[in-house]
């Protein structure tokens, strides 16, 4: 939701911290939190103001006409204070339909003053601009300020004047505060507007001759804003409603929702009911929570929430497994259930949410069965089949009674079984699946050869009904009443290739000449283009940097699909409508502050161009033009027959619910003529009315459907058109949050405009007022698909809507990634790993979650152990392997590895060339002794061979033994590292068999010079081959292998380019210049007739 009310406190923190006003307001920041645990002794030491002044205490929880309630201790010392919170801190009070228990106080010094000195002053948002009401009597009972209180309304982008104030607001106001008075709200005005509030009620506010006092205040801002106003906000806490406790799984689902792109929201009703919902979708949650209302479930209805905007399959999981957990702590009698529903989603992946579901259902299926859990399951959408399949598979294996049901089902049927109204089906039909849409198995025929061989260069002649953009200046410009045509043509602006692919593929199976986007819009990358499938071929679509060069190379474009993000789309659509040549814009994004929306809607009435969104998924109008993601997958336009028009248009605000209306025309009529999702924000860029105004003025449209929804009037303005006879067409309407009304506290819904602020503003009342206009209203949202089938019947009947003889589409080659995701086709893959999978919501090393590795602490050895070796080594397998890099990491800047990368950086080179040629010279001869000095002591040893014969035999065959001998160490001079590893390893390995055997041949050598010693490359070598063979996490044919394919000498690569790092910044740093070497160091040898 975007507008979210705020404590009282915080309120008035913003207004002191930040209002800019001539009026002295006074008793800034004097305000004191009390609750339970408040100390009063610290608090009057924090407040020393307590002690001396006269106060007033009051709940600071929401709670309206707290006065009235008897809820205001006025004029009390602290003493009296504290008296007073005796009987009702902590205790449970009734307000309105509404039980809570008061727990947060707010402390204030008490304002003497006279009744003619309290005023009354709010400021709320509308759609056309905000609402300043004033009254010159303020107070407990300044009564219906709506009927006496003057209005002034400041216009999106207005500025307001302090003369505008005082003639519209101040007219009964005493001339000696009207000074006062106007350059106070003209600050409170000004601060409403830089902080985004959405509504900001002052009753009284106090005026004396020493200045402002701003008594009782209750305020709202634009949550959305947050990423503008974070800044003057801090971090603000938002309560909850009074009556509803603010729990941590709430608080948690709502962490999980701001680290989202997703949308995942949880409110807690009633923690001991026995009907949990688990839905997808805005619009959906809140149509099955009406439902479970009117069969008589509110009482037990234990949560309201949502999933949507395509959650992976780790954020659904960690949303389910909060919702189970809860449902799970207390029994009832009747048992449970579990309701998992939602409409046919456009865009998200049903099998990837329902597979987090699963996983969570699998981890809680032994409480789930001790509180007789019952599931019922409904969706639709991409990929739902395979959803719904692991979803039964889960209910088979666990025991868990669970129903499922797919689009065949009407969508809130499942709720009528789960509460026993409605029969279980034992074996529901099953719908066709993707593949069956989208392979050639019916024989259809294909694409005319004419949509397969136009050329999408051709400019086509502009539609018939565009409207001209033509008026006279400074007046509103008419807009278009058919937004979309056969020959639309529309730039998308964001890399959004799927939706793009989407709408291709629905242009193909239209038969529409060539491809329904003409470019793409991206500011993060330079002018490309980029490859798509144009039924089977493929075809390049331009990609431009910036609008102004797309808008240029097109224009035959007027519709724009902004898929920009919340912080951008504001200024992206803004820039848009520069260029006459638009006609349409649809605005995806969700959560756009609604300031900005409200610009956005003024520019676009100025200019004529019509707005869908903001949060949206678009609109379709089969057999031409769909925007984005509208409609779902290919199989889902097939089987709502959205390929070609039908004669009933519809309008709606539920992205998610479009479809499922799409789903439901198609089932009862001859199909859909053109949907539109107007979006669930306060102030859609369109309303009702501009559409259903266009239906009646289409001639292919016989019917019409809108599915509104609580808050809002919009939908009168449907009411009066009727009546008037401006709409004369069949309208089916249904206005979802019909449960509001039943709630003990205030529910905000899914989507941001779907709250009352009023009686009128109520489903209820709405779907009341509908129905005595004359259209055609369900008792529920179960009944709607049967009103639509009598309405659509009667016309059929009267011969208004002739049926057409249904065509085959022709058919669309399915993309290779869906095939491999539906399971219709297998390919070898290109790599194999088993190491490392970075493809879930955790990274995971060998089987290992990286969370795991760092609470086992098994360090940079055990990290190495697992993605080196696939195992989880012992502690002191880890440690050797962390000493082995240690005492490789350098031996100083002499060594050939170390002189080649000092001589590279000298050079300028960059930190990846110097190291690599450091890398380069490692060998048999410099630092790669490891593993060939593992293979010749383990063979030698493995065939039996005493250590005098093995040092015979390698002189005799003339080979060097590796990892024996050194320039400067000796057995008068020990190589202390290779000491301190001899220490570790005969005191934690279990066997050293090989390393005393190599100990033994070191005997030999030394004799004969003392520098023939088991150098460091020699003894990690051997003492690896133990580790490897003794640990027990290894056979003796998996040690060898792993010395075979080289895993030693990795240790020294990896130990010694720490080492060459360290001497590259170490050159950088000192500022070394380029090296040459001296000529001195050098013998020049030339032949000898060369030198004559």
């Amino acid at each position: 939701m975007s507008a979210k009310a705020i404590s009282e406190q915080t309120g008035k923190e913003f207004l002191y911290k930040h209002i800019c006003t001539s009026a002295a307001v006074q008793n800034r920041f004097r305000y004191a939190n009390v609750k339970a645990e408040t100390d009063f002794d610290q608090l009057a030491k924090e407040h020393p103001w307590l002690l001396t002044e006269r106060l007033v205490v009051k709940p600071d929880q929401l709670i309206k006409r707290r006065g009235k309630l008897g809820l205001v201790g006025v004029n009390l010392d602290l003493s009296g204070v504290r008296e007073w919170l005796k009987t009702r801190l902590m205790r449970e009070t009734t307000v309105g339909k509404a039980k809570g228990v008061l727990k947060n106080f707010l402390i204030e010094p008490f304002v003497a003053h006279k009744q003619e000195e309290e005023f009354y002053v709010c400021i709320y948002a509308s759609r056309e601009g905000d609402y300043i009401l004033f009254h010159h009597e303020g107070g407990v009972d300044v009564g219906d300020v709506d009927a006496k209180a003057k209005k002034l309304l400041i216009g999106v982008d207005e500025k307001i004047s302090e003369d505008s104030v005082k003639k519209e607001l101040l007219t009964h106001v005493p001339n000696d505060n009207k000074a006062v008075l106007a350059s106070f709200i003209v600050g409170l005005f000004n601060l409403y507007e830089d902080l985004f509030f959405t509504y900001l009620e002052i009753n009284p506010l106090v005026v004396t001759k020493d200045g402002v006092y701003v008594l009782d205040m209750a305020a709202k801002i634009d949550a959305t804003a947050d990423y503008l106003c974070k800044a003057k906000w801090g971090d603000v806490e938002f309560p909850p409603p009074f009556g509803r406790e603010a729990y941590p799984e709430e608080a948690y689902i709502a962490d999980l929702d701001a680290k989202s792109g997703a949308s995942l929201k949880l409110t807690l009703l009633n923690p001991r009911g026995r009907i949990w919902t688990m839905v997808a979708g805005g619009g959906a949650s809140v149509v099955y929570s009406d439902t479970i209302c009117d069969l008589g479930g509110v009482n037990e209805l234990a949560n309201y929430g949502e999933y949507s905007g395509a959650p992976s399959e780790q954020q659904t999981y960690d949303y389910a497994k909060t919702i189970l957990s809860l449902m799970t702590r207390e029994k009832h009698p009747d048992g449970k259930v579990l309701i998992i529903g939602g409409s046919i989603a456009n865009f998200t992946n049903v099998a990837a949410t329902f597979k987090g579901i699963v996983r969570a259902i699998r981890d809680y299926q032994v409480p789930l069965k001790e509180h007789e859990v019952t599931i019922f399951v409904r969706r639709g959408g991409p990929n739902y089949q395979e959803g719904l399949r692991v979803m039964g598979e889960v209910g088979k294996t666990t025991g868990i009674p669970l129903h499922v049901f797919g689009t065949e089902t009407h969508m809130t049927a499942i709720v009528g079984m789960a509460l026993g109204h409605r029969a279980i089906p034992n074996q529901p039909p099953a719908a066709a699946h993707t593949a069956n849409f989208l392979l050639n198995s019916s024989g259809s025929p294909g694409t005319p050869a004419s949509s397969r061989t136009a050329s999408f260069s051709d400019n086509k002649a502009k539609v018939e009904d565009s409207p001209s953009k033509k008026a006279k200046a400074g007046a509103p410009i008419a807009k278009a009443t058919s937004l979309f045509s056969k020959h639309t043509k529309s730039i998308v602006w964001g890399m959004q290739t799927r939706a793009v692919q989407g709408m291709l593929d629905f242009d193909y199976v239209c038969s529409r000449e060539e491809p329904s986007v003409a470019a793409m819009v991206y500011p993060f990358t330079g002018d490309h283009k980029q490859k798509y499938y144009w039924g089977h071929k493929e075809i390049l679509l331009p990609v431009y940097k910036n609008m102004s060069d797309a808008m240029k190379k097109h224009p035959d474009v007027d519709v724009l699909i902004n898929f920009a993000s919340l912080r951008s789309a504001f200024d992206s659509t803004m820039e848009t409508m520069q260029y006459p040549q638009i006609q349409t814009i649809a605005i995806i994004a969700e959560g756009i502050p609604e300031a900005h929306t409200r610009k956005i809607i003024k520019a676009a009435d100025k200019k004529g161009v019509n707005i869908i969104g903001p949060a949206t998924v678009g609109g379709i109008k089969p057999g031409c033009f769909k925007i984005g993601n509208t409609g779902g997958m290919l199989d889902n336009i097939l089987a709502s027959k959205l390929y070609r028009p039908g004669s009933v248009a519809y309008v709606s605000r539920s992205g998610g619910m479009s479809n499922e209306l799409n789903n439901i025309i198609s089932r009862t009529t001859d199909g859909v003529f053109e949907g539109v999702a107007i979006g669930g924000d306060r102030y859609p860029g369109s309303v009702f009315t501009d559409h259903v105004l266009r239906y009646q003025d289409t001639p292919g449209v016989k019917m019409i459907v809108v599915l509104g929804e609580i808050g809002g009037t919009e939908e009168y303005k449907i009411c009066q058109g009727i009546k008037q006879g401006r709409i004369t067409k069949p309208v089916v309407s249904w206005c979802i949050g019909t449960c509001a009304t039943m709630f003990s506290s205030e529910v905000q819904f899914g989507h941001a405009g779907a709250c009352a602020n009023q009686a009128s503003e109520t489903a209820s009342a709405k779907n009341k007022a509908l129905k005595e206009a004359g259209a055609f209203v369900p008792k529920s949202f179960d009944e709607l698909g049967e009103i639509i089938t009598s309405v659509y019947d009667d016309l059929v009947a009267k011969g208004v809507i002739v049926p057409a003889e249904e065509m085959p589409p022709p058919t669309v080659p399915m993309d290779y990634s869906w095939a491999r995701e539906l399971g219709l086709i297998r390919k070898p893959a290109s790599f194999m790993t088993s190491i490392c999978d970075e493809r879930g919501q955790e990274l995971i090393y060998a089987g290992m979650p990286i969370t795991e590795v760092f609470k086992s602490e098994i360090g940079l050895g055990g990290t190495l152990g697992l993605l080196w070796f696939q195992r989880r080594l012992p502690r002191y397998a880890c440690q050797f392997i962390e000493m082995c890099l240690m005492v490789t990491a350098d031996h100083g800047p002499a060594v050939s590895g170390a002189h080649n990368t000092i001589v590279c950086a000298r050079a300028g080179k960059d930190l990846i060339s110097s190291l690599t040629s450091g890398l380069l010279t490692i060998g048999d001869r410099f630092g790669g002794a490891l593993d060939a000095a593992a293979k010749q002591f383990s063979n030698a040893f493995d065939s039996g061979m005493l250590p005098m014969e093995f040092v015979n035999k390698m002189k005799k065959d003339g080979k060097l033994i590796m990892g024996i001998g050194h320039r400067v160490k000796s057995i008068n001079n020990p190589d202390m590292r290779v000491q301190i590893l001899k220490d570790f390893v005969k005191q934690h390995f279990p066997s050293t068999q090989m390393l005393d055997y190599a100990l033994d041949v070191e005997k030999i050598t030394t004799s004969k010079k003392p520098n023939l010693i088991l150098n460091v490359d020699g003894f990690i070598g051997v003492a690896f081959v133990d580790l490897l063979r003794t640990c027990g996490g290894f056979t003796r044919d998996e040690a060898d292998e792993f010395v075979e394919i080289g895993a030693l000498n990795g240790i020294f690569v990896l130990g010694r380019s720490m080492g060459f790092i360290g001497h590259y910044l170490d050159q950088k740093r000192l500022k070394q210049g380029l090296y040459r070497h001296p000529w001195d160091d050098i013998s020049y040898v030339l032949p000898e007739h060369m030198s004559m």
